[in-house]
């Protein structure tokens, strides 16, 4: 019996063989009803594809390389980027690709893992998901016409005018949390602030500023603090400076896993919340939504990140290159108990 090649499915569906492989590897670029008629007639011809096959045709790998960043490593210190990593992976398996995630440098060698993923064909497209991607390493790229997506992180001293990226609107969000605060009537509002010189702190700094300016509440420095972004640092600086918890009426921690802290801390030392202080986190962990009080925060909407990011990349690895995708997603308030459960303005 002749063996059923990718033609013949082609040539009884009436579609072109890039679509018929585009199906059998559940591509997010070919309509749902067009998959469904390509793997009823693969079904009834009892088509097998070889994947492996495929690639030695095509020079794919279907293999993206995922670049994330080394704090990674730390639980705790940033827990959203567990969820983040979770979103990628699910939505990279949806679309039939595997993923290597590994991080910019090998911490041993200093060399570079994104030129050794590339010139070793292991990977057909790069997630960078990392805030500080090397002048070489995006020389490198650029010139290798690798295709990539910026996610979450924007990079420093890097032109954006062909860049491909998916952000989230920080200094928006510190506005909102800072905002949601003072219209629940708190005027004395302290800031948990990562010590760091990523870009998103800096803007959830310049939202928090922004809020108090519009409702002519001055800027104390001595009610801005910064530390790690840890649990620890949170309970250890609310004990530290309880010699100002007097005047404070309010905190907004720039990071969920730094606010859990920081009430546990507050609650230890007699206080109640949101009573005496209200508390508004930022990035909707899990463990926020099950702590007690449970926690405000400020939503950054993950799935519609990592989907949109996930299917970008696909597109240019497809060789669909359009105009490049630029995205600014505004997050959103999330209202709990530890801040104006009841108030919805």
């Amino acid at each position: 019996m002749k063996k059923v090649t990718i033609k013949d499915i082609a040539r009884i569906a009436g579609v072109s063989h890039s679509t018929v492989s585009r199906c059998l590897n559940d591509s997010p670029n070919v309509s749902e009803k067009t998959k469904r008629l390509i793997k009823r007639i693969a079904r009834d011809l009892n088509f097998e594809f070889n994947a492996n096959a495929r690639s030695l045709s095509t020079n794919r790998t279907g293999t993206i390389g995922v670049i994330c960043p080394e704090i990674f490593e730390r639980f705790g210190s940033f827990y959203y980027m567990e969820l983040l990593m979770r979103s990628v992976r699910q939505s990279l398996e949806k679309a039939s690709m595997d993923t290597i995630i590994t991080f910019a440098r090998n911490s041993y060698t200093g060399e570079s893992n994104i030129q050794k993923l590339v010139n070793r064909r292991k990977v057909d497209g790069l997630l960078l998901i990392h805030p500080n991607i090397s002048s070489e390493d995006w020389q490198f790229i650029n010139l290798r016409r690798v295709p990539n997506v910026v996610l979450h992180f924007k990079p420093q001293n890097v032109s954006y005018n062909d860049m491909n990226y998916i952000f989230v609107d920080h200094e928006y969000g510190g506005y909102l949390a800072t905002e949601h605060l003072i219209r629940d009537g708190r005027r004395n509002i302290l800031c948990i602030n990562e010590d760091s010189s990523e870009l998103q702190f800096i803007e959830r700094m310049s939202g928090y500023k922004k809020a108090l300016a519009e409702y002519d509440i001055p800027v104390m420095n001595r009610n801005i603090l910064y530390g790690s972004c840890t649990y620890e640092f949170g309970y250890q600086t609310i004990m530290d400076h309880r010699g100002i918890l007097s005047d404070i009426d309010g905190i907004f921690a720039e990071a969920d896993i730094m606010a859990l802290g920081a009430i546990a801390a507050l609650l230890d030392m007699g206080l109640t919340v949101p009573d005496d202080v209200a508390v508004v986190g930022y990035d909707d962990i899990e463990f926020g939504r099950i702590f007690r009080p449970s926690l405000t925060t400020v939503h950054q909407p993950r799935e519609r990140l990592v989907s949109d990011a996930c299917e970008r990349l696909v597109r240019l690895v497809d060789g669909n290159g359009e105009h490049p995708l630029q995205e600014m997603i505004k997050p959103e308030l999330v209202i709990r108990e530890s801040c104006g459960v009841n108030r919805r303005n």
